[in-house]
């Protein structure tokens, strides 16, 4: 106790010094975390946009076969364009920019299940490679715009539930963090689908 109270002043810095030491480190993982999240946001993006890059390629070959589907094809474009012309920020993603985000981006999903289920009709159309080249890069693409879904709802996952725990819910606090918003299930798909023979 003497050596507390003789050297206070030492005492106090240290504890002071710590409690720094903590908090700048709290603050430095808190920060990686947010890039982190950001990183994967942009993956997402690049997915989406290799789609939207992949659509115009799509609708010119199926036009050449089936332009009486003007209807089903100007569909497929409109819907690319809206979801194109929606641009988040990733350091300022918020459950409604996403939302909207996501909506586009579903009607651009479904405009394409339109299309491609009107080309059932053309079987030269399906022979053909660029076609068929061009629906495997589509359905590669699709696989890889869910996997870049996951990975950022998993980033932003740890990142929420490090907001959120304590002591370092104090920092995000104080430095003004925010929580990530998630990428949820297209409305209507939590019902199975009733089939009937």
């Amino acid at each position: 106790m003497d050596f507390i109270k003789n050297h206070k002043g030492i005492v106090t810095l240290v504890i002071v010094a710590i409690v720094a030491i903590w908090g700048i480190s709290a603050y430095n993982g808190l920060v990686g975390m947010d890039e982190g999240a950001q990183a994967k946001w942009a993956d997402v993006e690049t997915q989406y946009q290799r789609r939207a890059d992949l659509i115009p390629n799509l609708v010119a070959t199926v036009k050449g076969y089936a332009a009486h589907e003007s209807e089903t094809l100007q569909a497929v474009v409109e819907a690319r364009a809206k979801a194109t012309g929606i641009n988040i920020d990733p350091t300022n993603i918020t459950a409604e920019k996403l939302a909207a985000f996501q909506t586009a981006q579903d009607g651009v999903s479904s405009a394409l299940s339109r299309l491609l289920v009107t080309v059932e009709k053309y079987p030269d159309l399906k022979a053909n490679e660029n076609f068929r080249e061009l629906q495997a890069q589509l359905e590669g693409t699709e696989n890889r715009i869910s996997v870049a879904r996951r990975d950022y709802n998993e980033t932003s996952r740890q990142y929420n539930t490090a907001l959120r725990a304590f002591p370092k819910n104090i920092i995000a606090g104080l430095c003004g963090f925010d929580k990530k918003p998630y990428f949820e299930a297209q409305k209507g798909n939590r019902q199975a689908p009733s089939v009937q023979f």
